[in-house]
């Protein structure tokens, strides 16, 4: 297996841990906070594994200082977490929750305090029930409302915090929340999820513009989640589909971002389905998404590949689960070379500025050894093999600038409730109990052997 050597990596380069609001705090109900469609979703019978919800999840937000201290302990000189918008604005706009910018203004204190920088995440799926109610993303007020709300939260911590992120995978949110339906709110329209990705895309640019008005200094920018798209075969057929599937997936996100309007094959297979075709792009609107972002984020965990499926769904592509691979808990491929393919095509295509890995990582089941440690030697290797992965992207002209390992910790897994885990920190929901699992050790040594500029 390849190993990563830290020497390899730029000095300055940003080495951290991920997190988001929803999926690690609870407090779902304290200091104000108002419903968020997660909230919601939990609620329904049958939406999520186990009947689990937030509302404790981690209690980070009763455990700040140790979980500040943990992050600290791992020696990464950055923290990537998200502000839940309902602790913020209850009513989704309009009266700010004092309780609550002062739970991130403590956090933020707490990062500064022990050296590590914030990377605050704006917005991670955990949309105001209020604001659902409303009409959700799929309504053009909702995005007008993430301007206000990202102006307030800029203005806020925006003196000590420098690096914004907008939208968390808005493909997700978009296509997953509304399209498939297996993620809040549990939609199930194609049509409304591309409004929806119209809408979201629509809040990315007022957020940018939002954050440099009331933080000049600070730098923004969005996050996809990105997979690159490989055909099955070397026949056109594949290869033509391969290509759909980079439209739907990727470019339908990127292109707009980058000031290039959406992909117009991806417009034409949509039909009435568009958000053209639905009249929800108005003039201007495109000026907005494209207005320049100082960095991509990048959310990569393995890759696609699809053959031609003449009939299936609109896009006519079909999933594949090459043999001989290794696959994660989620049963996602182990493709590391992939993530080296994907920035130097991120580098060759779109140009930005600089590009951040805003998460990486896997899940596996997980248990604490009665020698007291989490022997996650698969998560490890995976590490280990996208670093490396990494390393060949610079190498090769990437310019990436930083790499944050997904998660810090165990937390709420969305749809799948507590089942998978994916932190470098074990998390026993019944005690609370936090245990580095092996695979946080790892990282911890690598970057401290990569800080110092020693060899593996």
């Amino acid at each position: 297996m390849t190993q990563p050597h830290p020497q390899a990596f730029p000095p300055r380069f940003t080495w951290g841990v991920a997190t988001s609001s929803y999926q690690i705090e609870g407090a779902a109900h304290e200091d104000g906070r108002s419903p968020s469609i997660w909230d919601t979703f939990c609620a329904a019978p049958g939406k999520v594994k186990g009947g689990d919800n937030g509302d404790v999840a981690c209690d980070h937000y009763h455990r700040l200082d140790g979980d500040l201290d943990l992050i600290a302990s791992l020696g990464v000189n950055a923290y990537r977490f998200s502000v839940a918008w309902p602790r913020i604005l209850p009513g989704g706009r309009g009266a700010v929750n004092r309780a609550g910018l002062d739970f991130y203004s403590r956090l933020v204190d707490g990062l500064l305090a022990r050296g590590i920088t914030p990377w605050l995440t704006l917005y991670h799926w955990d949309l105001p029930q209020v604001l659902q109610d409303a009409g959700g993303w799929p309504a053009r007020d909702t995005a007008l409302a993430f301007g206000e709300y990202a102006a307030i939260v800029a203005a806020e911590l925006g003196d000590r915090v420098g690096h914004f992120i907008t939208i968390n995978e808005p493909w997700v949110a978009a296509y997953l929340g509304h399209g498939a339906g297996v993620h809040a709110p549990g939609h199930t329209d194609l049509a409304e999820s591309f409004a929806a990705s119209h809408h979201l895309l629509l809040a990315h640019g007022l957020g940018v513009r939002a954050v440099r008005a009331a933080a000049p200094g600070a730098q923004v920018g969005i996050t996809l989640n990105l997979a690159a798209a490989y055909p099955a075969t070397d026949r056109e057929a594949d290869h033509a589909a391969a290509h759909r599937q980079d439209g739907f997936a990727n470019r339908w996100y990127l292109d707009p971002v980058f000031g290039r309007g959406y992909p117009q094959d991806t417009v034409k297979l949509l039909g009435n389905a568009s958000p053209q075709a639905q009249e929800l792009v108005r003039p201007g609107d495109l000026d907005i998404i494209g207005t320049p972002s100082d960095f991509l984020g990048v959310n990569m965990y393995s890759r696609s590949v699809v053959e031609t499926a003449p009939g299936e769904g609109w896009l006519g592509v079909r999933q594949l689960r090459p043999e001989g691979s290794e696959y994660t808990g989620f049963d996602w491929e182990v493709a590391p070379q992939s993530l080296s393919d994907l920035m130097l095509r991120l580098q060759r295509d779109y140009t930005p500025r600089a590009i951040y890995i805003t998460e990486n990582g896997a899940t596996y089941p997980d248990t604490v050894s009665e020698d007291g440690t989490v022997h996650d030697e698969a998560r490890t290797r995976y590490f280990q093999q996208h670093l490396a992965a990494l390393e060949v992207a610079l190498a090769g002209g990437a310019k990436v600038s930083g790499y944050f390992a997904w998660s810090l910790m165990d937390n709420f897994e969305w749809a799948e409730g507590y089942d998978k885990r994916f932190g470098i920190v074990h998390v026993d929901f019944d005690t609370q109990a936090r245990t580095l699992k092996q695979s946080g050790r790892w990282y911890r040594d690598f970057l401290t052997r990569a800080q110092q500029g020693q060899p593996a």
